[in-house]
C-alpha cells in the first residue's frame, strides 16, 4: 500500500477560496476525514463538511467521507482519538485527506495530530503533505479593502484568551540584498529563498547574508 496523507487547509468558509492544491488533493484521495463537533458524527453544523461537499460538487466527483469527532476542548486525549481515526483510515484507503478550516499554520489542531502520528505511525507521518490555505484575516482584509500592513508597518497575531504564557513566532520579511543577519538575533530559524520558484532553497537555520530579494525568515517559538 502506498500511503499518502494530505492535511488540507479549507480557507475561511468560502469554497471559492480553496487552493488548486486543495482541490487536487480531493481529486487524488480515496477518502476525506472531516471534523465534526457532534457526538453522533453528523455534520449538520459543520462548516468544514459544507466546504468539502461544495468542492466535490464543483469537481463533479464523489469521495468517501469519514467523520472525525473533534470536540475542540484542547484536550490531548481528543487529539489521540482523532489521530487513531486517521491511522485506521489509512489502513483501509491508500490516500486520505484530513481537513481544517482556515490555514493549517494558524491555530490549527493539525500539528498536534502530526506530533501523535510521528510517535504512533512514522510511515504515515513521513508520507504527509500539508496544504496551505487562505487565512481568515487575509480574507477579512480583502473584504473591506484595507491592508494589514504597508511600508514598514508590522502585523501582530494575538490570542484574545490565552490558556498559558504566550510564545511568539516571528515572520521576518523584506530584507535588503547583502544585509548581515546578525541583527535578527538567535533562535529556531528557517530561511526560505525564492519559495515555490525553480531555484527555491529552504535552509533549517538563519543564513548569514541575504542574497535574494525573495527571502523570508521564520523564527519559530520555543515549544516544549
Amino acid at each position: 500500500m502506498n500511503q499518502k496523507l494530505y492535511m488540507v487547509s479549507l480557507g475561511p468558509g468560502d469554497v471559492e477560496l480553496l487552493t488548486l492544491k486543495a482541490l487536487n488533493a480531493f481529486k487524488n484521495c480515496d477518502a476525506i476525514c472531516v471534523p465534526t463537533k457532534s457526538k453522533d458524527n453528523t455534520f449538520a453544523k459543520s462548516i468544514s463538511h459544507k466546504i468539502v461537499t461544495d468542492a466535490l460538487k464543483l469537481l463533479d466527483i464523489e469521495k468517501v467521507i469519514i467523520p472525525v469527532y473533534s470536540p475542540m476542548n484542547f484536550d490531548k486525549q481528543d487529539w489521540i482519538n482523532e489521530a487513531n481515526i486517521l491511522i485506521e483510515s489509512s489502513k483501509k484507503y491508500d490516500t486520505i485527506c484530513f481537513v481544517t478550516l482556515g490555514d493549517a499554520a494558524i491555530y490549527s489542531s493539525i500539528y498536534y495530530l502530526l506530533d501523535i502520528l510521528k510517535e504512533r505511525d512514522k510511515t504515515l507521518y513521513s508520507h504527509c503533505e500539508i496544504i496551505a490555505g487562505v487565512t481568515s484575516f487575509s480574507a477579512a482584509s480583502a473584504r473591506v479593502q484595507k491592508p494589514l500592513c504597508l511600508g514598514d508597518e508590522q502585523l501582530f497575531i494575538r490570542p484574545i484568551n490565552p490558556r498559558s504564557d504566550v510564545k511568539t513566532t516571528e515572520i521576518l520579511m523584506r530584507p535588503k540584498i547583502g544585509m548581515d543577519t546578525k541583527e535578527l538575533g538567535e533562535g529556531d530559524f528557517y530561511t526560505f529563498e525564492n519559495m515555490n520558484l525553480e531555484n527555491e532553497k529552504i535552509t533549517p537555520f538563519k543564513i548569514e547574508k541575504v542574497k535574494k530579494y525573495m527571502t523570508l525568515f521564520l523564527k519559530f517559538a520555543k515549544r516544549d
